[in-house]
């Protein structure tokens, strides 16, 4: 699938892009959806958003990667029974492969599957524009997105600045849910 041109804040099925232009001539991203042959890249950008734990458990490098491929099966595998309508798709910047956006749109609710992208790419708004490019399409259908997020996620704060509310604590996660602006509160959590 090819991308619009990233002044269009959309995240469609046909032609994704969302601007990520914050320092000049940054790469054009775009999404394209995930295929047989993004095996590897995937598992690659799932072991790069555990980096930390590897540390903290001081494994060798051959027994972790033996874990992180169980885990990342476990976690496609999952991903693939338990969504209805999804669309899995690699973020690109120009021709290469940077992160994923998993997104399931419901009749009733955008959900926010994952969006993960390399080192090398975080912090520099593309995850953010995504997002928000997501929230703008569910908005336009008067939907709520909704997503897990961990607890110790440095990403929370983000998620509750842009109008997300915590609706249920599940343990080592946490659901949110950002109603549609004309119905969006942000008025604390709503969790018991």
């Amino acid at each position: 699938m090819s991308g619009k041109d990233m002044s269009e804040a959309k995240v469609s099925r046909d032609g994704k892009a969302c601007s990520t232009d914050r320092r000049g001539a940054t790469p054009r991203i775009s999404l394209r959806s995930v295929t047989d042959d993004d095996r590897e890249f995937l598992f690659c950008l799932y072991a790069s958003t555990r980096a930390e734990e590897k540390e903290l458990v001081g494994w060798p490098d051959e027994l972790w990667d033996q874990f992180m491929r169980m885990q990342f099966d476990l976690q496609q595998s999952h991903y693939l029974r338990s969504y209805d309508n999804p669309s899995f798709d690699i973020i690109m910047a120009d021709d290469t492969p940077i992160g994923r956006l998993y997104l399931d749109r419901r009749a009733d609710e955008y959900r926010l599957i994952d969006l993960a992208l390399l080192p090398e790419f975080r912090g520099l708004g593309i995850g953010g524009s995504l997002l928000m490019a997501v929230v703008q399409e569910a908005e336009a259908q008067g939907l709520p997105v909704s997503l897990h997020v961990e607890k110790n996620n440095p990403i929370l704060d983000y998620y509750r600045r842009i109008g997300f509310r915590i609706e249920a604590d599940r343990g080592a996660y946490l659901f949110m849910v950002r109603p549609p602006a004309a119905t969006s509160s942000r008025a604390g959590d709503d969790i018991s």
